[in-house]
């Protein structure tokens, strides 16, 4: 299968090239050599390449950032899906694109489904309801995965932050109000990888399994990286200088997800043992199987 990747430098776009070029003829391109936010860029690009999926890895996830750049965050989040959509559009061309727990208010006591009803609270939210919306009217086969959390080898993301904070000082504050599911970037592209092949479309929720705070999760990276003199301390949402709110629960079903597949995501703790062992840090943790799925018992 002929793939291309676009913003195949990032967290998620990095490791969908790793996973993906092993059986396909993976073609990767980043922001910086092309405009999303030009439709004549995007349909050279595509012409271009000519494959029969495009992966749009790409962009403008700085939360509290898209308050202040309201203009850039729709262009990129929204008018950027639209331009690669009419790019496709007759092609046969199948758009795999993602969005965020973001879309929805937090108000939900149990996990968000795929029909859910979604309320964004801020911009970033915003944006990238407006891309979905863009995506289902634009493109004539498309696949949209809402995931949450992610970390993963490049980029900037939570894992790396408390780690470095951690060389720095020895008490943490981190919010313990917000609820949501850590997901491993490598966990995700597997999951990914499957869809693709098995030729789904339509929305679907994908996270590692299980449920955490931030200062649960905070403590469990500092438990499995072994830093035992550093305190994480856990303090409310409105403690932070924030511009954009979060959703107090932002926790995703990948029901629909095991039900086709017949595979479950690895959970949480499972998959942050695997992103930190590769630095020789120990698994402290037993009883998970390796691989980013587990072997479908209950949903």
């Amino acid at each position: 299968m002929k793939i291309l990747v676009l913003g195949h430098k990032g967290m998620l776009g990095s490791d969908l090239m790793l996973r993906l070029a092993a059986a396909h003829d993976v073609t990767g391109i980043d922001i910086g050599d092309f405009d999303i936010t030009a439709g004549d860029d995007c349909a050279r690009v595509i012409a271009e390449c000519s494959p029969e999926v495009v992966i749009n890895a790409a962009a403008y996830t700085n939360v509290d950032g898209c308050e202040a750049d309201r203009e850039r965050c729709f262009d990129v989040n929204a008018g950027g899906v639209k331009n690669i959509a009419l790019a496709c559009r007759g092609r046969g061309i199948r758009i795999v694109h993602f969005s965020t727990d973001y879309i929805f208010d937090g108000r939900k006591e149990t996990p968000y489904v795929e029909a859910d009803p979604p309320a964004p609270l801020n911009v970033y939210g915003a944006s990238k309801l407006e891309g979905e919306r863009f995506l289902e009217a634009f493109s004539d086969h498309w696949l949209l995965i809402r995931t949450a959390w992610l970390y993963g080898r490049n980029g900037k993301n939570f894992v790396k932050t408390i780690l470095e904070k951690s060389s720095a000082v020895k008490t943490i504050d981190v919010v313990d109000d917000q609820i949501g599911a850590p997901t491993y970037s490598w966990d995700l592209a597997a999951a990914i990888q499957l869809l693709i092949e098995g030729g789904q479309e339509g929305i679907y929720h994908l996270t590692n399994r299980g449920h955490c705070s931030w200062y649960e999760f905070a403590c469990k990276i500092l438990m499995y990286a072994g830093k035992t003199d550093v305190t994480v301390r856990p303090i409310r949402s409105q403690g932070l200088a924030r511009s954009a709110v979060r959703p107090a629960w932002s926790v995703l079903s990948s029901r629909k997800f095991s039900e086709e597949t017949g595979k479950t995501m690895r959970f949480w703790q499972i998959a942050l043992q695997d992103y930190l062992t590769p630095v020789g840090l120990p698994q402290i943790e037993a009883g998970g199987e390796r691989g980013s799925f587990t072997r479908i018992k209950s949903i």
